[in-house]
């Protein structure tokens, strides 16, 4: 069985490759699946819409337009591949809440459905105090004449539907839609609703999760629903995959990558990059409706559909941009908070290093027509590595090293939800404790046992603060926030403080920082002075500390029975 099929009724005017079925009749595939369609019409595990607008819209010479056409096919099948958006599917019953205060919309819902369709209740929104749960198992908490009353539901119809319904899955406003479309989606939910899962989630790389402070939860401030919520007694996320609507936004902000987009995640982004080597790549969400677009699709231009539009962060984009030697088209009615900062931050990296944007970003049909005329390759800006396994601030910082080269390009500041920064220590208060380092789960922050030292790679810093915070000394650890240092040693390790081994002062053996020692040694000293043992044993190791003190009470012991004789 072929994987790729293509279907037109009007058939093709050009020849394809032979690795490709191609049918104008669709009675002979009922029984047939395939893996890649161009077509929704076919039974396929995926549909790639693209592959029609490219066909319709380039200007790619013959052997160009086929040889890519199998290409799209191709890069579907990738991100088929390397997808882990695993589908789930919960039970939905007929039990539908009806909310409204108008009795015109009582009486127009009503009017649209059958006596059998739903088990429906109706209550007036005054009343609603909470609203939580999910589609199937929805919980509304309402006041009736003084005292709480929750109303199982497993779907809800609210006119004019206030915000604290529309976060919950199963809540469906038909002012926004239509009466019929609502009615249409609701039985279609009943007895088995399909859902996937959206994000996937690397807590060890987190800055929230098990932090003794909140120093970052972006992902949850800017998800639309209630997806993502946190819990700040135990600085713990919880992901309902049920309540997510795929958007992405929550990986665009995210600064470790501890979450990742599960349709198409980094590993996914570069496999797919591999194909665009020497085309201008234009992305297109899937959400934009691309079937009567008729954009003139200049000689090299080569579409790239993805399924959510806020997932891509500076990492992916510099992926794209590395991978094809040319600006990318950005074509996209909407920008998430993490994208538009990424943009803004990679741009103003080309604008320094090439003289131009990285990014053309349009966000209507005829600022995609400017952009697909400008659009070029950017000399000199090819580059591919092997990223598998590698986490994104270290794809970024890897792309960006090779980028700057041995330039000096100045300083680019980043933003409110995309963060860069650097740790500054004051050595002379530093002792090494190496607090720090632990604090840090991204591997910015290093102790180099070879030369006692506390190292720091500033381009992998989130600037979160935890090392901050962390640090027992006074005035020793700062941050310097929202920069990147456009130029070699911003990638390497600097050395932030160093010392000395002390040794014990009995047998010799290294066991702390020189200055740690002193420290300790400053604090007691003045009390431990009255014993000279005691004293000494500031100076010892763990081991030999208790022997001494042991050997000077048994030593005093002898002396006060040597003395009562």
């Amino acid at each position: 069985m072929q994987d790729f099929i293509y279907y037109n009724a009007s058939g093709l005017d050009f020849p394809i490759s032979e690795q490709i079925l191609v049918t104008n009749n669709i009675e002979e595939l009922k029984d047939k699946s395939f893996l890649i369609s161009n077509s929704k019409e076919i039974n396929c595990e995926l549909s790639a819409q693209e592959i029609d607008f490219y066909i319709k819209n380039t200007q790619d010479s013959l052997s160009d337009k086929i040889k890519n056409v199998l290409k799209l096919y191709e890069i579907a099948a990738t991100k088929y591949d390397f997808a882990q958006d695993i589908s789930y599917s919960s039970e939905v019953s007929k039990e539908l809440l009806l909310i409204t205060s108008k009795s015109e919309d009582y009486e127009l819902f009503i009017s649209k459905i059958k006596s059998d369709d739903f088990e429906l209740f109706s209550i007036n929104e005054e009343i609603i105090k909470s609203i939580s749960g999910h589609i199937g198992n929805l919980q509304v908490i309402v006041d009736d004449e003084g005292e709480d009353v929750t109303l199982n539901v497993s779907q809800i119809v609210w006119f004019d539907a206030k915000q604290m319904g529309l976060d919950q899955s199963g809540t469906f406003d038909p002012n926004l839609s239509s009466v019929d479309d609502v009615i249409q989606t609701l039985k279609e939910n009943i007895n088995s609703y399909s859902y996937k899962k959206f994000t996937t989630y690397d807590k060890s790389i987190c800055q929230y999760d098990g932090r003794r402070e909140v120093i970052c939860s972006k992902c949850e401030e800017v998800c639309p629903t209630v997806a993502i919520t946190k819990d700040d007694k135990t600085k713990t996320l919880t992901f309902s995959q049920i309540d997510c609507h795929g958007c992405g936004g929550c990986i665009s902000v995210c600064p470790s990558g501890a979450l990742e987009y599960a349709p198409m995640n980094r590993e996914s982004i570069y496999e797919v990059s591999k194909f665009y080597k020497e085309t201008h790549p234009l992305i297109i969400p899937e959400k934009m409706n691309i079937t009567n677009l008729e954009s003139f699709l200049k000689e090299g231009v080569l579409p790239l559909a993805i399924e959510g539009e806020k997932f891509l962060d500076e990492s992916s984009f510099l992926t794209l941009l590395q991978m094809s030697g040319s600006q990318v088209i950005f074509y996209s009615d909407f920008l998430s908070k993490g994208s538009k900062d990424a943009i803004r931050i990679v741009n103003d990296i080309y604008q320094k290093k090439y003289s131009k944007d990285a990014i053309l970003v349009a966000m209507n049909e005829d600022e995609l027509k400017t952009a697909l005329e400008e659009v070029s390759f950017v000399e000199n800006s090819y580059f591919n590595f092997n990223q598998d396994t590698l986490k994104k601030r270290e794809i970024f910082s890897h792309r960006l090293q090779k980028l700057i080269g041995e330039d000096n390009l100045g300083v680019v500041k980043t933003g409110e939800h995309v963060h860069y920064g650097k740790v500054i220590v004051n050595e002379s208060t530093c002792t090494l404790c190496l607090v720090c380092v632990g604090s840090c789960n991204v591997g910015a922050l290093i102790a180099d046992a070879k030369d006692n030292t506390l190292r720091l790679n500033p381009s992998l810093c989130t600037s979160c603060g935890y090392c901050e915070i962390s640090c027992p000394e006074k005035d020793c650890l700062t941050i310097q926030r929202d920069i990147i240092e456009l130029q070699p040693s911003w990638f390497k390790d600097s050395v932030l403080a160093q010392d000395t081994l002390f040794a014990c002062v009995e047998c010799g053996k290294e066991f702390a920082t020189t200055k740690a020692i002193e420290k300790i040694a400053a604090m007691m000293g003045p009390i431990f002075s009255v014993d000279p043992v005691k004293e000494r044993s500031l100076y010892c190791c763990a081991d030999c500390k208790p022997k001494i003190m042991m050997q000077s009470y048994f030593d005093k012991k002898n002396q006060g029975e040597n003395n009562a004789k």
